[in-house]
């Protein structure tokens, strides 16, 4: 994986925080380099929990991308928690609208083997919104979520790719402490303590300060590309 090349990349990702959790540092890699980022986020997080007002999560998002440097974040407006009321073919299709408008060399999307629903559901959709067909992105690849991914059962997430993001590892905090509903208390694994831990250990399976790690679904090396 290559983040330092000046690309256009897409995260796909089911609630807002959510971006920030799997992928955030190496978002800002990205941003840093010159890439275009731009984020989808399917469902507005807050209704379930909060009523039909909300609590602001849509402002929460725009703060969270302008810290990383994303470039736009899009709301899609599905409920929350209620992707499984949906028929697949009415999600994929705003994602693969997407796709096409921006036509991204990299996406990031959701790994969908966690305890969330909507996760699982997202991925899905995201694997035929991104499939190699009339327009061919250059790699794919699945992030973890914390508070999700690892309460999963079996615990499938079996990375294959480290990200070093010891540089952007504080950009990737200050963008979380932006969603001020979604923190909870330390030894929480979506307080923000935790989380530099969670980057921390990652990264020392590598021998790095921090990383974020992720599962490739999909590379893919045209002629006369040198693999990366």
């Amino acid at each position: 994986m290559n983040t330092h090349s000046p690309s256009r990349v897409l995260v796909i990702a089911a609630h807002p925080d959510d971006e920030v959790l799997g992928c955030g540092g190496t978002v800002a890699l990205h941003a840093r380099a010159g890439s275009e980022v731009y984020a989808a986020i399917a469902c507005e997080g807050e209704s379930l929990r909060y009523g039909p007002g909300g609590i602001g999560q849509s402002e929460h998002m725009q703060r969270a991308a302008e810290t990383l440097g994303v470039r736009g974040a899009r709301l899609l407006g599905f409920p929350d928690q209620r992707l499984d009321t949906i028929t697949l073919t009415d999600i994929i299709a705003p994602l693969e609208r997407v796709v096409r408008e921006l036509q991204p060399d990299v996406v990031y999307c959701q790994y969908g083997g966690d305890v969330n629903r909507d996760h699982e559901l997202l991925f899905k959709a995201a694997l035929v919104a991104t499939r190699p067909t009339e327009y061919c992105i250059g790699a794919v690849y699945a992030f973890d979520t914390a508070s999700s991914t690892e309460w999963a059962f079996p615990r499938s997430f079996v990375p294959d790719t480290w990200v070093d993001i010891s540089e952007t590892l504080e950009t990737k905090i200050a963008a979380m402490a932006c969603y001020e509903s979604e923190l909870r208390a330390y030894p929480h694994p979506r307080s923000l303590e935790a989380l530099r831990n969670r980057a921390k250990a990652w990264g020392n399976q590598s021998c790095m300060e921090a990383a974020e790690v992720f599962m490739t679904v999909r590379q893919i090396h045209r002629h006369g590309q040198t693999p990366a």
